[in-house]
């Protein structure tokens, strides 16, 4: 594979996901329309770590991908499954071409502009730092931020120091490594999965004493992450901002969200790539995307906000959306 060539992924599987699959999937293609990579869907197969099937249900969004150039990837559920369905961003990276780089996107995302422009550095993995102090949740006698985070990078003999952004106050939670697993990558998705998962079951299976009491769902992949990221010898500054979660990507996470308090070209680039009836004939099927984009609700919800003015937490814009009958999702 060429050195700037590499490959996209995101997870399908029934339900909201296949949809929003879909939806991704038309964003990505009307932004790279040349990709000369390949971009695949991966999708969770039957198993005894689900109960039904996983597979996406809907024949049209199958149709819809198909006509979108997107290669459905099938991958095997082992470690996690229906009791965390987070890990199958884990479990679904030993899917992928061995060797190949790859950039991980959760489904929840639209594609604005050329992916090729993004300076990736595949030596240097790094993720989404749009984030909140999500975890650890610190106890008012329990272990604090610095004895928590240095508990998992002993445990996997990590340098913990390195990893500090010393800029930030003692104790504050930026100060420490986190990232969303709403984007990641690295040059072999095979060495990059392996370790994923490796450190992920171990958490799960055998904490260390300073975790225990700490909630892991559905946290854990985004404990388990910058210590990956941090053992290939990433970071926080491995990627220069601005360029996903900014003029290249939108993680939008819900449509109410995204509608609430993104900035016009996001609206607009989701409303254009939904336009066409061959892809509003499939989206319709899933009730959020058919009320807030098609039926004017998303407008609605815009019309509540002023983006330059947006309430300090996330759980304001939420709770006024609920109120308005606006939230779905």
């Amino acid at each position: 594979m060429p050195k700037n060539m590499f490959n996209v992924v995101v997870v399908g599987q029934n339900g909201r996901l296949q949809y929003e699959a879909a939806l991704f999937a038309a964003s990505f293609r009307a932004a790279n329309p040349t990709f000369p990579g390949r971009l695949f869907i991966a999708e969770p197969q039957p198993g005894p770590c689900w109960q039904g099937d996983p597979r996406m249900g809907d024949a049209g969004v199958k149709e819809l991908l198909d006509r979108l150039k997107a290669e459905i990837l099938p991958f095997e559920s082992i470690h996690f499954g229906k009791d965390y369905p987070y890990g199958n961003k884990i479990e679904m990276l030993s899917a992928l071409p061995k060797g190949e780089p790859f950039v991980f996107f959760d489904t929840d995302t639209l594609i604005l502009d050329d992916l090729t422009k993004v300076p990736f550095d595949f030596d240097r993995p790094s993720a989404s730092l749009k984030v909140e102090g999500t975890w650890p949740q610190i106890e008012l006698y329990g272990p604090g931020y610095t004895a928590t985070w240095k508990s998992l990078f002993d445990r996997f003999g990590l340098d913990f120091e390195s990893s500090l952004d010393l800029t930030q106050p003692d104790e504050y939670w930026r100060r420490y490594l986190y990232f969303n697993a709403g984007f990641f990558y690295y040059k072999c998705p095979h060495e990059f999965g392996a370790r994923f998962l490796d450190y992920a079951t171990a958490i799960r299976n055998d904490p260390p004493e300073e975790i225990i009491c700490q909630t892991m769902d559905p946290w854990l992949d985004q404990v388990a992450l910058p210590l990956v990221n941090h053992s290939f010898g990433g970071g926080r500054d491995a990627l220069e901002p601005g360029w996903l979660d900014g003029r290249t990507s939108c993680h939008y996470r819900f449509l109410p969200l995204l509608y609430a308090r993104e900035e016009q070209r996001v609206v607009d680039v989701l409303e254009e790539v939904a336009a066409p009836n061959w892809v509003k004939k499939v989206l319709k099927g899933y009730e959020p995307m058919k009320r807030m984009i098609y039926q004017g609700k998303g407008a609605k919800a815009r019309a509540l906000f002023d983006r330059d003015n947006l309430p300090r937490r996330e759980q304001a814009i939420r709770n006024q959306l609920k109120r308005e009958k606006l939230w779905l999702r």
